[in-house]
């Protein structure tokens, strides 16, 4: 790591990515196709590296947020079919043609404006069809089989628009990372899922790709695969909840490092950083890091988390301002300048997780990983070597 300004960065292990995939892949059915999410940056880790690694490994479909992430995966030269989940406006018909990109549809309005920007171009757009099922955000509404079922209807609108192509069906759950045994909310949504499904069969509508697993859902229902399942969180070591049926280990990928910029002798009573609101009890040794809130470390941390210095942990003292933070690092031998500081990750015997972060600063994992700012170089490695590097600010 010589090439490279040593402030803040992460390494991403590609061997941990390589096997959250395979054990996804081999608790999947295996006439279910896979769909690999790196929407949100490949939730904070890069998204084209892990989109190039995951093609490699054998995944059938990419799902990202919106075109542009789409564009940027398309140009890094993926020939995966690619699913943008939310939404596109519908003069953008053009390009989703253009890029060979699949749009999802959550109204009828929106797919007739879609297919009237497509007749322009002379184009036809694909698209997968949302069915809200419970989530209560975007697709047509299917959650009361007798007062909904003018969305059937719609769907059928959809499917004879001449530019649109309608290849998929989908819906999403709320609560699949939640496995109650009674009242289950997630069965309620699949069975309004599955009855969509049937009463467009009683229209002869049908789909090529039918799809409703999250990385939940592919955890604790495993009967839900169908066609094709999505898998986000647990591609990259993590779990949506705690209240998940983990049937195989999943690897945290990510490790995040800073260092040791200086180092102090304080004096007893003495206030550190923003608003003197730590004082110092006694003589202390204090370890300022090149890392803060701008860097995606959230200020809710100050004074409740800890980094690992040397093996040991080292409390944060004071707030965490925007570029920096300071550690007390009083009981920590061997800590010098330019000593490596783990934020996440493993040094020795200590660990820091997501979820002990999250947890921390009120926050979900999601959340965590995919705030991680831009200037926070990502390094890519292979059985521990730099295999490629990412930085986003100062690309070459």
């Amino acid at each position: 790591m010589k090439d490279f300004l040593k402030r803040t960065w992460i390494e991403v292990d590609s061997n941990a990515l390589e096997e959250n995939y395979k054990n996804i892949r081999n608790i999947v059915d295996k006439n279910s196709k896979i769909m690999c999410v790196v929407k949100a940056d490949a939730y904070g880790h890069g998204a084209e590296f892990l989109s190039r690694l995951y093609q490699n490994l054998g995944a059938d479909w990419l799902a990202v947020s919106n075109l542009e992430e789409a564009i940027q995966i398309r140009k890094s030269g993926i020939d995966l079919p690619i699913l943008i989940l939310g939404y596109t406006q519908p003069d953008m018909a053009c390009k989703l043609s253009c890029y060979s990109l699949t749009q999802t549809v959550m109204s009828l309005s929106y797919a007739e404006k879609l297919s009237e920007n497509a007749l322009k171009f002379s184009v036809i757009v694909d698209v997968h069809i949302k069915i809200d099922t419970g989530m209560n955000r975007i697709g047509l509404n299917y959650q009361d089989m007798s007062k909904d079922r003018y969305a059937i209807y719609e769907i059928e609108k959809i499917c004879r628009l001449k530019h649109i192509c309608a290849s998929g069906l989908y819906t999403h759950f709320s609560s699949s990372d939640n496995k109650q045994q009674k009242n289950d909310y997630t069965i309620w949504q699949f069975n309004n899922f599955q009855s969509a499904i049937e009463n467009l069969k009683k229209l002869h509508i049908e789909f090529r790709l039918k799809h409703c697993s999250n990385s939940g859902a592919i955890l604790n229902y495993p009967s839900m695969n169908m066609d094709l399942v999505r898998a986000g969180i647990i591609l990259y070591g993590l779990l949506p909840s705690s209240k998940i049926n983990a049937r195989v280990k999943f690897y945290p990928a990510m490790q995040w490092k800073t260092i040791i910029s200086q180092i102090k002798r304080i004096r007893p009573g003495s206030a550190i950083s923003y608003g003197g609101t730590f004082c110092t009890k006694q003589k202390t040794i204090a370890a300022a890091v090149p890392v803060g809130y701008a860097d995606g470390y959230p200020r809710a941390l100050s004074r409740r988390a800890e980094m690992i210095v040397c093996g040991k942990r080292a409390p944060i003292l004071g707030t965490i301002c925007m570029d920096q933070l300071v550690l007390d690092i009083t009981s920590i031998s061997g800590a010098n300048k330019n000593s490596i500081v783990t934020i996440l990750g493993r040094d020795k015997t200590e660990e820091i997780t997501v979820d002990e972060l999250s947890l921390l600063s009120d926050r979900i994992n999601y959340e965590l990983i995919c705030t991680i700012g831009k200037r926070v170089t990502r390094f890519f490695l292979k059985e521990g070597q730099i295999v490629e590097k990412l930085n986003y600010i100062c690309p070459n």
